[in-house]
């Protein structure tokens, strides 16, 4: 079996840690590679940071125009390639094939805005603030860059920081997830055909040691992380105590409002895709559905209905519109917390436990679960399940279901069913989420724009994505210059 090497200063390279963790398929349990996973990741760390620094003396003085330039022909690699990727990603991930492309197209969409960074670089010029005295201010490099990336979209999140932070610059070192390495192992094949200085574009792999040993790195300047909450907030103060930037992406439950006057149609097919879209394994997945006033049993069985006809399956067959759960352990707990749910009273509508799929038994399997009247202050109404589970909360009034969602620990998502221009006016100001959708199931960003999240879904000040991409991966100076016109008459 396969054992994954690094890719670092140019060259692929086998790791100097000879324990490994077994890759494998969600959807049976085949192992498809093994990646190196123990302490002497670090040693990987430290070399691939070495091949950085070296690569960012010569990266950082390059014009902006040519840092851009592979960029161009990055995603045109990609783009070649996004059947073969985007079934690497499924085969290691366990969502549907569509769900796999939208990713990498997501990614594409990154790439295309990061070829931007000339314009979006652009900086302020004041003239004559004084006498023959001007001030502008330009933006440089960070340096050594490093991204650790989670499992649920191993395809589209590098693309959130590599390119806009090699546009700005800086070197890069990137750990993908040993859950789900494959996916950039042949992004990092086509990265290998760019013309780009050895270093500047690093991958290693490992756990917590090589996660660590990025953190604790005096020349990684910057840190982009996206996972849970807990380890989104231990990134963020380790990293922050060593010196560095830091912007951690963490968990979320993002409620969804309901009002009477919704489309009930379309209303249900945008919650059931946001609910049950990969297995519910993403961060802006809709997870508390709140119907407000007399429309709760219409919407509630048009909701089950929808669930029922989702078809869970091996997201490489035809017509699989949801797989299976990342690990075993996660189905585990997934199937606890609807337990849990049923302990603390809630009615069970629709139950996706124990799911049987034809020639793939051996699969994490969970089908489309709906829990009614759940306790507001339960666990499940509080915890972030990461499966593919919706709770059905009746409210009276748009002002309680608001408060409702100000409640929230997290802050990713909020979204609102409506045809009141009225309500949704009210709610987009008083809603405390960083990304907001009115009659929109999944409020993802396009990449012109941050990827928002407030409270314990983020942890940092800037965002991927856009704008707040560019501000992260470059540091301003401020320059003031005094030109006497007597001065200048002498040359």
């Amino acid at each position: 079996m396969e054992v994954l090497k690094n890719y670092i200063n140019g060259t692929w390279q086998e790791s100097r840690e000879k324990q490994t963790k077994d890759v494998v398929n969600p959807a049976n349990q085949e192992i498809l590679a093994k990646v190196p996973f123990g302490g002497n990741t670090s040693l990987d760390v430290e070399a691939a940071v070495s091949a950085a620094s070296s690569a960012l003396k010569e990266w950082r003085d390059v014009p902006v125009m040519k840092r851009v330039q592979p960029l161009y022909k990055l995603k045109q690699l990609i783009e070649e390639n996004i059947e073969e990727i985007s079934s690497l990603i499924t085969l290691e991930c366990g969502k549907s094939y569509a769900e796999s492309v939208a990713e990498m197209q997501r990614g594409i969409e990154n790439i295309e805005t990061a070829c931007a960074t000339p314009t979006l670089m652009q900086s302020e010029f004041s003239e004559n603030i004084a006498t023959g005295i001007d001030e502008f201010m330009i933006r440089q490099p960070v340096g050594v860059c490093a991204c650790i990336s989670p499992f649920n979209f191993p395809g589209m999140i590098p693309f959130w920081f590599m390119p806009y932070a090699l546009a700005c610059g800086n070197s890069f070192v990137l750990k993908p997830s040993e859950k789900v390495p494959l996916t950039m192992m042949k992004v990092f094949e086509l990265i290998d055909r760019l013309d780009l200085p050895k270093g500047l574009i690093n991958l290693v792999h490992g756990g917590k040691e090589s996660v660590d040993a990025l953190l604790d790195h005096s020349e990684v300047k910057a840190i982009s992380f996206v996972g849970s909450t807990k380890v989104a907030r231990y990134i963020y103060q380790r990293g922050t105590a060593n010196g560095k930037r830091v912007q951690a992406q963490g968990g979320a439950k993002n409620p969804v409002i309901v009002m009477p006057d919704a489309d009930i149609e379309m209303t249900t097919k945008i919650i059931a895709d946001s609910v049950y879209g990969c297995a519910g394994q993403r961060c802006l997945a809709a997870s508390n559905i709140v119907t407000v006033g007399d429309n709760n049993g219409q919407i509630r069985d048009s909701l089950v209905e929808a669930a029922k006809n989702k078809t869970t399956g091996f997201g490489l067959e035809e017509g699989v519109e949801m797989g299976p759960v990342i690990t075993p352990e996660s189905k585990t707990r997934v199937e606890q917390l609807i337990n849990k749910g049923i302990d603390e009273g809630a009615n069970l509508l629709l139950d996706g436990r124990n799911a049987n799929i034809s020639g793939f038994e051996k699969g994490n399997f969970i089908k489309p679960t709906i829990l009614e009247k759940v306790p507001l202050d339960g666990e499940v109404i509080k915890t972030e399940i990461f499966g593919p589970v919706m709770s059905l909360l009746p409210m009276n009034t748009i002002d309680e279901a608001i408060d409702f969602v100000n409640s929230n620990s997290y802050g990713n998502m909020a979204c609102l069913f409506t045809t009141s221009g009225l309500n949704a006016r009210t709610f987009r100001n008083r809603a405390n989420a960083g990304n907001i959708g009115i009659n929109i199931g999944v409020a993802a960003p396009m990449a012109q724009f941050p990827f928002s999240g407030w409270n314990d879904s983020f942890f940092g000040d800037l965002h991927g994505q856009g704008r707040h991409a560019i501000e992260f991966f470059t540091q301003t100076k401020v320059v003031i210059e005094r030109w006497p016109k007597e001065w200048t008459r002498k040359f």
